[in-house]
């Protein structure tokens, strides 16, 4: 793990804000880890905010919801975050926001919901892993093995990012309530919430919030990457996941603090997934924020409302990190957008690619004991085989390597299309 400058500086003290409603929303049928939705409205429907609007028959899914009421006026291929384009369902506001019929359950009727229709209110909400897989929460939430250890992922270690230390300081209680719901489903009897030292706002309200619970905190040094499963697990319960394998292994769940708000808000409030807190933030920015933001709004409409005070290199979705560089801002915000990062050429600093020296830097630095250098000689020779005993799939593309790579290799691209071969 390493310590990197952390940036958030240009939002961290910045409230979350509504962004206004967009005139025109556009919504991929694929914003989760698994198959792509089919939609369930035509071109000319009218639809209300919150209706489901495309869902799919399989084993690993998340419905998707309308995040305006209007009219559809498109289904068909638009540019997409992560997949570059994917079938998009185009809805234009009717300059309300119409929701469907949707009351709040009470106390007594949450109470009283067993864990199997919690889980199905969450599936049928939408919700997955808001902090970057986009893993469908229902499934997490009904694992295939025993677990007795919850964790709640308030690390946010990736730079630039705001938008969950934000959530822990404005919505302390809420997180709570979904924190209670998710021990309903899984059974646990321990829960520890993970928060790096660098939010000691977020360690007081949280120490003074669970004064009466058996939850305990854990301070977490503020190292990348401290936020992936795998080193929380390890970091927390001194427990390593073995190669292939998932958490639930070894007995732990971990759910990111905006999971939490989401799974929240579908039981107590009867609200699926359609809207997230975005941070959008660098040094072209006028003013960096924390955005909350309907599903399916161009980033150029977040970018306009921060204002650009110059023209930026790169823009990315995500950290600067594990984040994706974006070809156009046309690219709407999805379910796993937790930034928009706008960087300068001197926050680049791009450098030209060298020869590999052997160093072995990457190697020290991989959180996850693989070898990117070898990894990276065997894509460049077509070397099939010898990947395979490489353990690519296990490589969290955390980008550490490209990081403290002295040659400047492009490392975390090498090991991309190792897994492709691999899984190939």
């Amino acid at each position: 793990m390493v310590r990197l400058k952390d940036y958030k500086i240009y939002t961290q003290d910045k409230i979350i804000e509504k962004l206004p409603l967009p005139k025109k929303v556009y919504i991929p049928l694929i914003q989760h880890l698994g198959k792509a939705c089919e939609p369930e409205v035509n071109v000319g429907d009218l639809v209300f905010t919150g209706q489901r609007i495309a869902s799919v028959k399989a084993n690993v899914y998340a419905p998707i919801h309308a995040s305006i009421s209007g009219k559809v006026v498109g289904i068909q291929d638009w540019p997409h975050p992560v997949l570059g384009r994917a079938k998009t369902i185009i809805i234009e506001s009717g300059g309300e926001d119409k929701t469907e019929n949707r009351e709040p359950r009470t106390e007594d009727q949450i109470r009283n919901l067993s864990s199997g229709q919690i889980r199905n209110i969450i599936l049928e909400s939408g919700i997955v892993g808001l902090g970057g897989a986009g893993f469908p929460t229902h499934i997490k939430l009904n694992p295939p093995k025993p677990v007795d250890t919850l964790i709640i992922n308030g690390a946010e270690c990736e730079p630039y990012l705001t938008s969950d230390y934000r959530l822990m300081l404005e919505k302390t209680d809420k997180i709570l309530l979904g924190i209670e719901l998710v021990i309903k489903c899984l059974g646990v009897k321990k829960v520890f919430i993970a928060i790096e030292e660098n939010k000691p706002e977020a360690i007081k309200v949280f120490n003074r919030a669970i004064r009466n619970t058996l939850y305990a905190i854990r301070i977490l040094k503020s190292y990348y990457p401290q936020g992936s499963e795998k080193q929380l697990i390890k970091n927390i319960l001194n427990k390593e996941v073995p190669s292939g394998k998932l958490p639930f292994d070894v007995g732990v769940v971990v759910h990111n603090v905006g999971t939490i708000f989401a799974i929240y808000e579908a039981v107590y409030l009867n609200k699926p997934l359609y809207e997230r807190v975005v941070t959008v933030s660098g040094s072209c920015l006028v003013s960096g924020k924390n955005l909350l933001v309907r599903l399916g709004t161009p980033i150029s409409e977040l970018i306009n409302f921060c204002g650009l005070k110059e023209a930026p290199k790169k823009i990315i979705i995500g950290g600067p990190m594990m984040g994706i560089a974006q070809y156009t801002d046309a690219v709407p915000v999805i379910k796993t957008t937790s930034g928009v990062i706008l960087m300068s050429k001197e926050e680049l600093n791009i450098k030209k690619e060298e020869s590999c020296i052997r160093c072995g830097a990457c190697v020290r630095a991989c959180p996850m004991g693989l070898m990117p250098c070898l990894i990276n000689l065997a894509v460049e020779k077509e070397l099939g085989e010898e990947l395979k005993s490489y353990s690519v799939l296990d490589c969290i593309e955390c980008g550490l390597c490209s990081y403290v790579c002295p040659a400047n290799r492009n490392l975390v691209q090498s090991i991309k299309r190792a897994k492709w071969e691999v899984a190939k």
